[in-house]
């Protein structure tokens, strides 16, 4: 990629944030939806769930797919492609007569979404190349993610609320648009010097072990969880004998990115359960209207936003160990008021536990992000980066699937509310014990045995990049 003055840096960053933006807040208004697409299309809790799952089991299939080949044909090409396949996606959406189509259509918007996020991340590495000045970028992006969670809430809810809730899909079409061409005139292609050859047998295993794994949760079909063993046993047996897999396990040498990998699953399984968890409760149980419920989760979405982009400044000046150590901390403590302490019974715990998990998920993006770039070769930036995106998307999928399934085995027949609030509490005790997941691992993988790992990976990578193609830049971040 040609070096790029600062504003033009910085509009790059604008335009990669604009794609995330359209994601997030498809995801945040989707979920103040599901009680009215639930009555309208006259779904169970699984249908719900499925809504939801279909969407991010898709985008983890084939974010990783969508990295090495935006780093073979071209970044810009391949993201182009992503915002108009999302964009037909959310039209269709819009235009689904039942729970099947809907579903179907989700998936399709999938397709476009995992050209998005992993390549935007990947057009980001590849632009501010400086290790602070990325680490900064990396905050804003981070901070996307809040703006997505306070103002998906409220446009979910007046829009679900004014109009129905089909017109959620309708507000990614105009941005996607502005994106894409925005994108054509200002955002420079870019490739890797050698990017790696398609592995279509390790795309089939991702997504069969998926797949598979996520139906036996939501449908407790023992079959199912068999084949999500074979399938990870073949990527095990697989994956290391092909000289470029779809997944370079050697990556997972390095204890920084084995950690982001297991900090993004359960962080983002934390706030996909969460989310579950309160969207139904607010309006099935309280009786709010969709913008009530938004804006009684408007706490968790402010200080997602007032925190994303501090954790981006934090990580850039003292590493990832803060923000981590932080943002488990917080993690933990907002969901335990509601597995120990029955939150929901009272409103001020209520408001209090949507502001300390809110304060805890805004710290935890950006390390999570910046640890899986850190030392792998630029060339690779965009399978790197997908690797993270993919942890993020698994998490969510089976955040949901966890403890929407626990929560309707607990509910059975009796979906009042004294039910609702036992039913949820086994959810609420998984949710704490993620966040203690993300407190142990981060303190694990963020010291100086940690890094040691990071550095003979890095020269690893970078030897056998320098054997077969050369010198290749490493993606260096600041040291934990």
């Amino acid at each position: 990629m040609p070096e790029l003055t600062r504003s033009r840096r910085l509009v790059v960053l604008a335009i990669c944030c604009m794609s995330l933006l359209i994601v997030s807040l498809d995801n945040t208004a989707l979920n103040v939806a599901l009680p009215a697409m639930r009555r309208d299309l006259g779904a169970t809790v699984a249908g719900m769930q499925w809504v939801i799952d279909a969407y991010t089991l898709v985008l983890a299939s084939l974010l990783m797919l969508a990295g090495s080949t935006a780093d073979r044909i071209g970044r810009r090409k391949v993201f182009v492609t992503g915002l108009a396949v999302f964009a037909l996606g959310s039209l269709l959406c819009s235009l689904a007569p039942n729970l099947e189509a809907l579903i179907a259509f989700r998936a399709v918007q999938a397709v476009g979404g995992s050209m998005l996020n992993p390549v935007a991340m990947s057009i980001i590495t590849n632009t501010f190349t400086e290790p602070a000045e990325r680490a900064r970028a990396i905050g804003v992006w981070g901070g996307v993610v809040g703006v997505s969670m306070a103002a998906g809430p409220l446009v979910g809810g007046v829009l679900v609320q004014s109009v129905d809730w089909r017109a959620i899909f309708w507000v990614n079409l105009p941005v996607a648009l502005a994106a894409l061409l925005l994108t054509l005139r200002y955002v420079p292609e870019s490739r890797a010097p050698r990017p790696r050859r398609p592995d279509p047998v390790g795309q089939v295993l991702v997504t069969v072990l998926l797949g598979s794994l996520t139906y036996a949760i939501i449908e407790t079909d023992p079959l199912f969880a068999g084949l999500a063993v074979v399938a990870l046993a073949g990527v095990l047996f697989y994956e290391p004998r092909r000289r470029e897999p779809l997944i370079d396990l050697r990556f997972f040498r390095s204890a920084p990115f084995s950690g982001a990998t297991v900090i993004a699953v359960c962080a983002f399984a934390s706030l996909g359960g969460f989310l579950f968890l309160n969207t139904l409760y607010l309006q099935d149980v309280r009786g709010l209207s969709p913008l009530s419920a938004g804006l009684w989760m408007l706490p968790m979405a402010g200080m997602t936003f007032v925190f994303a982009p501090l954790s981006g400044r934090l990580t850039a000046a003292r590493g990832p160990r803060p923000s981590l150590l932080l943002a488990g901390t917080a993690m933990a403590a907002g969901p335990l008021l509601f597995a120990a302490f029955a939150a929901e019974t009272s409103d001020w715990l209520l408001l209090t536990g949507y502001v300390v998990f809110g304060i805890g998920f805004g710290l935890v993006n950006a390390p999570i992000t910046n640890t899986a770039v850190s030392g792998m070769p630029r060339a690779q930036a965009g399978v790197a980066a997908a690797v993270a995106s993919t942890s993020r998307q698994v998490g969510q999928t089976l955040g949901v699937a966890v403890i929407g399934t626990v929560l309707a085995a607990g509910l059975g027949a009796t979906p009042h509310a004294d039910a609702f609030v036992a039913a949820a509490r086994p959810g609420y005790w998984i949710i704490t014990g993620c966040g203690l997941a993300v407190l142990a691992v981060g303190a694990l993988t963020s010291g100086q045995w940690a890094r040691r790992t990071a550095e003979r990976t890095a020269r690893c990578l970078a030897t056998e990049g320098t054997a077969e193609g050369g010198p290749q830049a490493m993606a260096k971040a600041p040291s934990a």
